[in-house]
């Protein structure tokens, strides 16, 4: 199916690896220029060349999203090179930090604050858009119970209502807004692939709790999170999509 992205221009943060960079891979086959960005100044430039040489149109920059300086820099930058915003996917997280004050401020500032601000910056460019769009990414951590009082859990779960209340304000401007929670999702050398080394009995325990018998991929977010961007999902906004493999137990309606 031609879900009508060639030509779009699509800004994805954290995107040199893992979920994100699987973002970016299917965006680019799905014919989208990119602006990609991650803190790491040589992990962008090696995405950017990787990009670029399946054909992508690409712009990458070193940024901290947590400040807002360096994240408007990006984002005019991005807009200004590939002639305006299509679609803006926040994926940057901070992450499993741990409960203490500072691992409650990294989480708000990373996952939801630079949301915050990401969306103010883009919204004049996605509403001069035909096909405005931004999908967040959430977590089957907002939706249930697990792994105690964190800060992760808490502000994903912040993360679902900004979005959902943020689909209904932007709506009449013509910007869908959506999200997509992943369960587990197993990367090299990512947090799982970190946990059945050092943790094997968590990462058992979890497996066996998913209905499919395996946890997710990278690309299997991505093509959804790239079908909730599209012209093809015009009518969607306001939705949460859970990709889980039946971990989470609570019923969809």
């Amino acid at each position: 199916m031609d879900l009508k992205l060639q030509g779009k221009v699509a800004l994805v943060t954290g995107s040199t690896k893992g979920i994100g960079r699987g973002i970016v891979e299917t965006l680019a086959a799905e014919g989208c220029q990119l602006g990609i960005c991650a803190r790491n100044s040589d992990e962008v430039k090696q995405a950017v060349e990787e990009l670029s040489a399946k054909g992508a149109t690409v712009v990458g920059s070193a940024v901290d999203v947590a400040d807002a300086d360096s994240l408007a820099h990006w984002v005019n930058h991005c807009a200004d090179t590939l002639g305006g915003i299509d679609i803006f996917v926040p994926n940057v997280s901070a992450g499993g930090a741990d409960a203490s004050e500072d691992g409650w401020r990294a989480n708000f500032e990373a996952d939801m604050l630079s949301t915050w601000r990401g969306v103010q910056l883009v919204q004049p460019w996605l509403e001069k858009s035909a096909s405005g769009a931004i999908v967040v990414i959430s977590s089957t951590a907002a939706l249930e119970a697990f792994a105690g009082a964190v800060p992760y859990s808490a502000i994903k779960a912040a993360l679902l209502n900004y979005a959902g209340n943020l689909a209904q304000d932007l709506a009449p401007q013509g910007i869908r807004v959506n999200a997509v929670s992943p369960g587990p999702v197993f990367i090299e050398g990512g947090a799982w692939d970190q946990i059945k080394q050092a943790m094997p009995e968590i990462y058992e325990g979890t497996l066996a709790n998913i209905p499919m018998g395996r946890m997710g991929s990278a690309r299997e977010i991505a093509d959804m999170v790239a079908f909730l961007a599209s012209p093809r999902s015009g009518f969607t906004t306001g939705t949460n999509v859970v990709l889980d493999g039946g971990f989470t137990k609570r019923l969809q309606f």
